[in-house]
């Protein structure tokens, strides 16, 4: 059965270092990576990617930085208009992408590439206290939040209602929330629920936990057996008692993996330089955030990446033994 395991070290912060460039033999150039709001494991995954390459910017040339977006939706379609270097993204927003599947059902994004895979996603549903919510199905009728148009966690919010037969419009209200907003919402008294993929232990599940005693709500039975069937991207996932104030018990989910992708267009040097930077650098790597402790290389290459191999990133590769 296919699993996903989740990191339990303690919450750490990552940052991007943007110290001024000393001066280089090569042109300086300019990387950016879209990844989602400032609470998420996406922007400090980000800032722990732009950290290592901008420690190597005098021998490389490039320079790093990291912009909060909407999310894994908003990342690929900014890629596409080159307006984004590198960018987050759901392995399921990946798949659809190149596919022209779902949300992408208009235009397949066939230069999209593959750089690699990072942290698990499991689908994590929080509910208010006072709502007394048991179960999933619990929320028909109340107010909820799908996530905000543009993010991966909208996407499969969908996704999720169209296999279980449910609309929007089961829910008294279904609010539009981006990911920064749902916690406090959530805590005011605003919606009684809130659906989100990300990376565990999270700043922003752990805050409406300790704030006002937000209980986790497992994601489980026939329709979500069937996607994870049917959907090659998706997987079981156990969200572990303890992880979180208020919840001694374990929240069972299924889930998806973020991963970093790029455009066909981006030169090679350049996702090289990148992928070089991370996996030189590993060990400190895993270290920047909790939900990277238990990356190993193999994996990153190997999982989640539906995409073909941007150039760049498959030279490492190859220099590394990693593929043939």
């Amino acid at each position: 059965m296919k699993k996903i395991q989740i990191c339990l070290s303690t919450l750490a912060a990552a940052a991007a270092l943007m110290a001024p460039m000393a001066p280089a033999q090569a042109q300086q150039k300019f990387m950016t990576i879209g990844t989602g709001g400032v609470t998420g494991v996406y922007y400090a995954a980000g800032g722990a990617i732009c950290r290592l390459v901008n420690k190597d910017r005098a021998k490389h040339g490039i320079r790093c930085s990291v912009e909060s977006t909407g999310g894994s939706v908003f990342n690929v379609n900014t890629i596409k208009a080159g307006e984004l270097d590198l960018g987050f993204t759901q392995s399921d927003v990946q798949f659809n992408a190149l596919k022209g599947m779902a949300q992408f059902k208009d235009a397949a994004y066939t230069d999209l590439r593959a750089v690699f895979s990072v942290h698990p996603e499991p689908f994590t549903v929080l509910a208010r206290k006072e709502a007394n919510i048991k179960t999933f199905a619990d929320f028909k009728g109340k107010r909820f939040n799908v996530g905000n148009p543009g993010s991966g966690t909208r996407a499969s919010m969908e996704e999720l209602l169209g296999a279980m037969g449910w609309k929007l419009g089961d829910f008294s209200l279904a609010s539009e929330l981006k990911a920064d907003e749902h916690g406090p919402a959530l805590c005011d008294g605003k919606i009684d629920g809130f659906f989100y993929g990300v990376g565990h232990p999270s700043a922003n599940i752990q805050d409406p936990t300790t704030s006002c005693g937000a209980q986790l709500v497992s994601i489980t039975g026939p329709a979500v057996d069937k996607l994870i069937a049917d959907k090659p991207y998706y997987a079981k996932a156990t969200i572990p008692g303890g992880l979180y104030p208020n919840n001694p018990n374990p929240a069972q989910t299924y889930g998806v993996l973020a991963t970093v992708v790029t455009s066909s267009k981006v030169p090679a040097e350049s996702v090289y330089q990148v992928v070089k930077a991370v996996f030189d650098n590993f060990d400190e790597f895993k270290k920047l955030h909790p939900a990277l402790a238990n990356l190993t290389p193999e994996a990153m290459v190997a999982n989640g990446n539906s995409a073909p191999l941007h150039e760049g990133a498959a030279k490492f590769y190859k220099e590394k033994g990693w593929i043939k």
